[in-house]
């Protein structure tokens, strides 16, 4: 039996060990932290329960597929619930509940621009198109050449999914209504890049907000990894918690084991699931690397965050599970992300509380908040810059519901680039990944495969498909298959 040593077990970690492990490999994951899930982990404070990272369920079906492939469903693992409003989104002087009945939402779009219910059906046919297009053709490639995408049917497609046209000018076609316009650019700007830098291609995320819907597991966002790692324990996979990896072993051109702080692990493939710059910077010896320092110095990163978890002791009337809040500039914050790189003066932030579906993350009649602000990777953050931007939301949030709070807060804590760096060696503490610009798409991305180790492989939001939990439960599955095809083509 082949042995193959993962290295982290976030999504794509895990997603890759239950394919290796369904594959009759032996499959063991290394995990620097104490608990499963990467960026998704969760825990415990004074009776809340916190997500740490992911709060957004989008794209049910890529959930499905997985667990389908292993005969079982996401149904055996956590309750699914549909969001509605799918979120709540606060304006400088409205507030706005997006539902999940497309026909109110027509009617919303109606109201906020005359002919903008017959626009948003041509723009979301569009947008299935592309999604149904890109799942079926362009995700599940593992990009290792172009030659896998000049086939007649995939050359077909591409001038319909616009590729090379910007999310920004195909947004502005159809909408003219600057609250229309941030509506469909927020999910672009929050985890991507400048829409005039993101290829329209990417307005399938649209398709998969207005359309398949906002979805919560009761009990977390934790209870997909849980599934997960239920499901990869019984197909074999071993754990090893709080065992960081310190180096990749190799022997001409092959990796032939990992180091840890514990001992020596021998292997037939190595998968990293951990940051991809630590691994090749870090855990390879220079001459074993895909890229040097200033290939990364050149990528265009998605955010990172400063993120605050607030247990609050009473309940707060004006916020939804999912909050925007909308009332600054879009164009300043993006420009401090993506442009003139600093922390953003008037931010725009996401508020999720998940109190409001579920009662089990927090006690009876309190509130369990969880604060973003997009900030820009690279970034030093201090107490100071917590603390300050502690203020900025707590007071941006009691100013806009119009309800007093602080004083009602019996627990706190942050995290930002410096703890994304801590806990998971993140490149510039970034939080998402790579941007989704045109010249970092499929084939352009970072490879899956070491180009000096021919049995070393990448797995993860920064490689293909990207940035996202069903992107990365998908980067597992396509590395897996590579490595399953290595194989049969090895004994061959």
């Amino acid at each position: 039996m082949q042995k193959v040593i993962v290295i982290g077990s976030g999504f794509a970690g895990l997603s890759a060990s239950c394919f290796l492990a369904k594959a009759g490999y032996e499959v063991t994951i290394l995990e620097k932290n104490e608990h499963p899930g990467g960026r998704a982990r969760v825990f415990e404070a004074d009776g809340f329960k916190f997500d740490m990272g992911p709060s957004w369920y989008w794209m049910p079906d890529v959930f499905e597929r997985f667990f389908n492939q292993f005969g079982t469903s996401t149904g055996a693992y956590y309750e699914l619930v549909r969001l509605d409003p799918s979120y709540r989104v606060f304006w400088k002087n409205e507030t706005t509940d997006i539902p999940a009945s497309y026909a109110q939402l027509q009617n919303l779009f109606e109201q906020k621009e005359a002919g903008a219910s017959d626009a948003l059906d041509k723009f979301l046919k569009e947008a299935e198109y592309k999604y149904n297009t890109s799942m079926n053709k362009l995700v599940y490639q593992p990009c290792l050449s172009m030659k896998e995408f000049l086939t007649k049917d995939v050359l077909g497609s591409m001038l319909k999914i616009d590729l090379f046209k910007s999310m920004s000018k195909h947004v502005h076609k159809y909408f003219k209504n600057p609250q229309l316009q941030q509506l469909i650019e927020f999910p672009i700007l929050f985890l991507g890049a400048l829409p005039q830098n993101t290829p329209a291609l990417y307005s399938l995320m649209n398709y998969a907000d207005m359309k398949l819907g906002t979805w919560y597991p009761i009990g977390g966002m934790g209870k997909i990894i849980d599934g997960m790692y239920d499901l990869a324990i019984n197909l074999g996979v071993q754990f090893k918690f709080n065992e960081p990896v310190t180096q990749i072993k190799n022997s001409g051109s092959r990796a032939s084991g990992v180091i840890t702080t514990e001992g020596i692990y021998n292997a037939d493939f190595i998968v990293s699931g951990c940051d991809y710059h630590h691994t090749e910077n870090s855990l390879l010896d220079s001459k074993c690397r895909n890229y040097s320092e200033s290939y990364w110095e050149k990528r265009s990163l998605a955010p990172s965050s400063i993120l605050y978890y607030i247990g609050v002791n009473k309940k707060i009337d004006g916020l939804k599970h999912h909050n925007l809040f909308f009332d600054s500039s879009f164009e300043k914050h993006a420009d401090a992300l993506y442009n003139n790189i600093k922390w953003p003066e008037d931010p725009l932030m996401y508020v999720c509380c998940p109190s409001k579906t579920d009662y089990s993350v927090a006690p009876n009649n309190c509130e369990n908040l969880f604060i973003l602000i997009p900030t820009a990777p690279g970034l030093t953050d201090t107490k100071e810059i917590h603390e300050k931007y502690y203020r900025i939301v707590i007071e941006k949030m009691e100013r806009i519901l119009g309800e007093k709070f602080e004083n009602d807060i019996v627990y706190k804590r942050s995290y930002a680039q410096s703890n994304f760096i801590k806990d998971y060696n993140a490149y510039k503490g970034n939080a998402y990944g790579l941007a989704n610009t045109l010249n970092q798409t499929a084939f352009l991305k970072p490879s899956i495969k070491n180009k000096k180790l021919n049995n070393l492989y990448y797995t993860g939001q920064l490689t293909v498909p990207g940035p996202g939990v069903p992107p990365s439960i998908i980067s597992g599955e396509i590395v897996a298959k590579e490595i399953i095809n290595h194989s049969k083509i090895s004994v061959l």
